[in-house]
């Protein structure tokens, strides 16, 4: 995943997912090395966004992560990776990804929120 227009970061305890949410327009955080991180950020890409990339490298880090974003309200769902956010909303998984992309509301999302 260090293929460029977008960043990617290793996740650190000391970071909070707030925070990059609120900073970043496109934000995808995921396992490093987990191939359906690969496809949502060259989904993205291919349609014109630059998501910013956080990877987590170990459990323990991914443990926090999980408990930053229920904190931020996952809407009671099982919090699971890769996840994505547009414009500080989380939109969810590859699937969620996907089925917004296919109906055509990603395009409207990330233009409402300047990602485009």
């Amino acid at each position: 995943m260090n293929e460029s227009p977008s960043t990617t970061r290793r996740m650190s305890t000391t970071c909070t997912v707030k925070s990059m949410v609120s900073e970043n327009t496109v934000v995808l955080v995921g396992r490093r090395g987990c191939y359906m991180c690969y496809v949502m950020k060259r989904l993205l890409v291919g349609i014109g966004a630059d998501p910013v990339v956080y990877e987590v490298d170990s459990e323990e880090g991914e443990a926090v992560l999980a408990d930053e974003l229920a904190a931020m309200g996952g809407g009671g769902l099982p919090m699971q990776f890769p996840v994505v956010y547009v414009g500080g909303r989380m939109v969810g998984g590859l699937e969620k990804l996907m089925g917004v992309h296919i109906s055509g509301e990603l395009e409207a999302m990330l233009k409402d929120v300047g990602g485009l």
